[in-house]
């Protein structure tokens, strides 16, 4: 029998570089966000966070007659959204979502995260709680719009990106299990971690506990959501060989599938 290609109906993709230029990350998805565009017609969304204040985001074109009526419905749920272009290649629909809100109620996200999960948030510090904050955000910006446009006749995926997705990608996970997950991890937070300690991390890669150096370098919780989520979604994948032998060593859990970079070049 030969293998059939199953295209999704929708994508929405989370990161914390959507419309949001701070590293690698951002020219991975904005260069490929005109080829999916392309495939998916307005069926891509990407959600990234809302914290222009001050200014608007210069990669971001607000559209307030974009999906009007589910604009509308968010707002009266309590989401502080805003709708529009990504400014990049194919200008894809994006979703700025304010995650502030939901900083009160932190220790009931991460109580939950505990219990479904096993996550360890008790030694988060820096931006383990704002990520995790946008990452429930997200999570909810697709709850809604999904029970408002879409149903189980659907094929929907949601993808997260790196670490800071992960809270969003569990929650999916358990309220919404109809829509597929897929977590992308561009290198491990652990591996990151290492190497920034000017630790020899390939030379020594077999030798290394990704638990016990995550106690190590105090990076417990980054490490501790890293890895349940790669545990418990779907499909779990990396970018390269190299890192998929980070994920075996140091997340104890094999990729999936590699999906290599690729770059939209025209």
């Amino acid at each position: 029998m030969a293998n059939k290609q199953l295209m999704p109906d929708y994508i929405f993709e989370s990161s914390w570089e959507v419309c949001n230029k701070v590293g690698g990350i951002y020219t991975v998805l904005s260069t490929r966000a005109k080829t999916l565009q392309e495939a998916l017609q307005d069926k891509i969304v990407f959600i990234g966070p809302d914290f222009w204040k001050e200014q608007e985001s210069p990669y971001f074109r607000e559209d307030t007659a974009l999906l009007a009526d589910w604009q509308e419905e968010a707002k009266e749920q309590g989401l502080k959204v805003r709708v529009g272009r990504w400014t990049v290649p194919g200008e894809p629909i994006a979703i700025l979502v304010d995650f502030n809100p939901y900083f009160e109620k932190k220790n009931e996200i991460y109580g939950w995260l505990w219990e479904n999960y096993s996550v360890d948030s008790l030694h988060a510090y820096g931006d383990y709680d704002e990520a995790s904050m946008f990452s429930y955000a997200a999570a909810l910006v697709v709850e809604s719009f999904y029970n408002h446009y879409l149903d189980s006749s659907k094929k929907v995926i949601y993808h997260a990106n790196e670490w800071m997705c992960g809270l969003g990608a569990l929650y999916i996970n358990n309220k919404l299990p109809q829509i597929g997950t897929v977590f992308t991890t561009h290198a491990t937070s652990i591996g990151r971690s290492i190497a920034g300690n000017m630790k020899p991390l390939y030379d020594y890669l077999f030798a290394y506990n990704g638990d016990q150096m995550a106690g190590e370098l105090n990076m417990q919780s980054k490490h501790s959501i890293e890895k349940q989520t790669a545990w418990n979604v779907d499909c779990f994948t990396t970018v390269s060989d190299i890192t998929a032998k980070e994920c075996v060593e140091l997340l104890d859990k094999p990729v999936d599938v590699v999906l290599p970079n690729g770059f939209d070049n025209s």
